[in-house]
């Protein structure tokens, strides 16, 4: 069976008897073309079932109708619901979205902005723990807007929308105190990301004032973010007498609480746990984790939105965007 070919602009034109110049102001929209001449265009568009290319309108237009994603990893239930926020927002506005997975490796996601740049996107939606200062020196050099979705920027140059993440973990922190936890443990990613650093970490030693406890650096924990590394570093944290932890991801904290109750604990009676994104790891599990609760569909629909008015060179009032946090009380907390 032959293969059915695909139509061309240049067929287009032949049905109609135009030039292919005409064609594309049809294709771009623009308004000067005869009515007459319009409506025949897009009948032959029609008829011959043609689908302009986005990256060729975008030579005409100077846009290709796409932005692009950069992922740490496609497969993190906290990412992909950002993601899921980012898409629905891009296909209200009719952008398409290439996504690209760059393992948190600051490599790959220079690689990842400037292939998306060869690409011609209109913008870039950036996620992850840490900007390394090649990736932002990669974006400051990309013709194109760039906003961050749920990750920092230690100078607050670019725009993004995230959480309080300092009040939110000072208030994690004071919930587990009142319940009567004298030494509670801070699990984070790496302490030179400003996530953690800048902000974690300040919210943590808050809520230790406010609770008139002292700080304790033994209490502080680097992991990746995983279930295997949260049940590794629950031995460190065992043998430190912590009765609380404050965890920065829900398989990590998955990992610690499994390893607590192999080791005869009770949780919540024994230890306490709350953790921070509030994925679907955190109700499926038993007893479910109380955890930080993040808009995370939202922080993704924000910044698309946000993305959409810095394309379209419109007045973003605020470029630095902070939607509120709840808490999801569940059963590895008392209260």
């Amino acid at each position: 069976m032959q293969k059915k070919q695909t139509a061309t602009i240049y067929d287009v034109a032949s049905r109609v008897g135009v030039s292919l110049a005409t064609v594309s102001r049809v294709v771009n929209g623009n308004s000067n073309v005869r009515e007459s001449t319009k409506r025949k265009v897009l009948d032959a568009i029609e008829e011959l079932g043609y689908h302009p290319n986005a990256v060729a309108r975008g030579l005409a237009s100077k846009k290709t109708t796409t932005i692009g994603v950069v992922m740490p990893d496609v497969t993190d239930m906290y990412y992909s619901e950002l993601a899921r926020g980012i898409d629905d927002v891009a296909n209200m506005y009719h952008y398409d979205v290439l996504l690209t997975n760059t393992d948190e490796d600051p490599v790959r996601e220079t690689m990842a902005i400037n292939n998306l740049a060869s690409k011609q996107v209109d913008g870039i939606i950036f996620m992850g723990n840490e900007l390394d200062r090649e990736v932002l020196k990669t974006i400051s050099s990309v013709d194109a807007p760039v906003v961050l979705a749920g990750s920092i920027d230690a100078e607050k140059v670019l725009p993004s929308v995230n959480i309080d993440y300092i009040a939110a973990t000072k208030e994690a922190v004071e919930m587990v105190v009142k319940n009567g936890h004298e030494r509670v443990a801070l699990v984070t990613g790496p302490m030179e990301y400003a996530i953690n650093k800048q902000h974690r970490l300040v919210g943590y030693q808050a809520g230790l004032e406010a609770a008139g406890q002292e700080f304790d650096e033994d209490l502080l924990f680097a992991s990746h973010q995983d279930y295997s590394a949260g049940y590794q570093i629950a031995d460190k944290i065992f043998a430190t007498n912590a009765t609380a932890a404050i965890v920065h991801d829900d398989e990590v904290a998955l990992g610690i609480m499994n390893y607590m109750r192999d080791q005869g604990k009770s949780v919540p009676e024994d230890f306490e746990i709350i953790t921070s994104n509030d994925t679907k790891f955190a109700i499926v599990t038993r007893p479910a984790l109380t955890s930080i609760g993040q808009p995370k569909y939202d922080i993704g629909a924000v910044a698309m939105r946000m993305l959409t008015k810095l394309m379209n060179n419109e007045v973003v009032d605020n470029m630095q965007v902070t939607l509120p946090h709840t808490f999801e009380k569940r059963g590895t907390t008392i209260n």
